[in-house]
């Protein structure tokens, strides 16, 4: 392509003066100066056509990508055209699968630790979105619910407004409370206080972001499905909730639709400082997910035995709970530990009035739909070549009006 242009000037220099020709040289290959912006508004520099390899105005720092919610997030903004900013604190081959969100050039990686601010101002000086995932279902020696959800927050709203960012969108809990009910500990559950301070910092230091309360979330590698579905949250073959889980009810939402509703408020001028909650279509009583979720994994009743039954009268299923926590206290075996064990039975408060995923445009994925195939891997006999109708189909949950 260089070549061509060199022969076309060339042949028009001859045509014409020299002075002419050492101008079209000069405007084709000037490498003295870069070229200076008209305006360093981003909506005005938009490009292409609405793909990853396109530039939509929105330059976009995903704190926690690296987790379960934080690709999905970040693949919805890479196909829209976004410019991604992916902050790690691990092993850079933790976050580099996100290179492929978006096209070259489009994807950029900082390292950084939540308690450093200079990488945080490093890591959102040139974006106009921020998004807050970062969050821990447990506390480590490093770090505590406190230092993440309260103190690391506070921390990212306020260097990202005193960079000048224009969104700051932030992941809490549906039933953040100042006061949980305790339930089986003395305290409660200290995640959800913890996540109910971590809105009021952000709130303080960032007063017009965006949260979002979601529900239980399930999707590919969650923790809630898989909770379930895992052989040490069992006894043998039987499954201890409390009060057989008939006391509990759910509202789990799907992880993509709430990575879309993310995506929706960047672009929504009206989401500015509200608040949604973010829970799936149906509502359930928590006996009768777990009872569906056993009859999709061939794991019923009928030929391989299991059995709900109640907690309250079971002390060595809470004797394995904290046996995991102190010979696992970085990484328990199955996520089973206290602090899950009594989030679990939270009944989730979906309050009226405030907005939900629907209000973002968001179409609700059912758990009907899409359950069946995140816990085929976790069926019995899976690698039994079944007759087609060998089996029958799972009857689905029953769902609260």
């Amino acid at each position: 392509m260089a070549s061509l242009i060199l022969v076309n000037s060339f042949q028009l220099a001859k045509q014409q003066s020299g002075a002419l020709g050492v101008v079209c040289l000069r405007a084709n290959y000037s490498t003295e100066e870069p070229r200076k912006l008209k305006t360093t508004n981003l909506a005005s520099l938009k490009r292409g056509t609405g793909g990853r390899s396109s530039f939509n105005g929105v330059v976009a720092t995903v704190f926690g990508s690296t987790g379960f919610l934080g690709r999905y997030v970040c693949n919805k903004l890479g196909k829209t055209g976004s410019q991604l900013i992916i902050p790690y604190r691990a092993d850079h081959y933790e976050a580099i699968r996100l290179k492929l969100v978006g096209d070259l050039g489009q994807v950029l990686f900082h390292p950084y630790h939540l308690m450093d601010e200079d990488s945080i101002r490093k890591a959102v000086k040139y974006s106009n979105v921020v998004i807050n995932l970062v969050g821990r279902d447990w506390e480590t020696k490093n770090f505590t619910f406190q230092d993440v959800h309260v103190d690391g927050a506070r921390r990212l709203a306020r260097i990202a407004r005193e960079a000048g960012v224009e969104k700051f969108i932030h992941v809490s809990s549906l039933n953040a409370s100042a006061n949980p009910e305790p339930i089986l500990t003395k305290e409660g559950s200290k995640f959800l206080k913890s996540k109910f301070y971590g809105e009021c910092a952000v709130r303080e230091e960032f007063p017009d972001a965006i949260i979002f309360r979601p529900s239980d979330v399930y999707g590919q590698e969650d923790r809630f499905l898989r909770y379930y579905a895992h052989v040490w949250r069992r006894s043998f073959r039987g499954m201890p909730l409390w009060y057989k889980g008939e006391r509990t009810y759910k509202q789990p939402v799907y992880c993509s639709d709430l990575a879309q509703g993310i995506v929706n408020a960047i672009k929504d001028s009206d989401a500015q400082g509200q608040i949604y909650q973010a829970v799936g279509p149906r509502r359930y009583q928590l006996a009768e997910l777990v009872d569906w979720f056993h009859r999709v994994m061939r794991k019923d009743e009928k030929w391989w035995g299991y059995l709900r039954y109640d907690l309250r009268y079971d002390p060595t299923f809470m004797m394995k709970v904290y046996l995991t926590e102190f010979l696992c206290p970085s990484f328990p075996v199955g996520d089973l530990h206290s602090e899950r064990v009594e989030r679990e039975y939270v009944t989730d408060d979906v309050k009226k009035g405030v907005k939900t995923l629907e209000d973002l445009g968001v179409q609700l994925t059912m758990m009907e739909d899409q359950v069946p195939w995140e816990l085929k891997p976790y069926r019995a006999a899976l690698y039994y070549d079944a007759e087609l109708g060998e089996f029958e189909k799972p009857a689905p949950p029953q769902f609260v009006h």
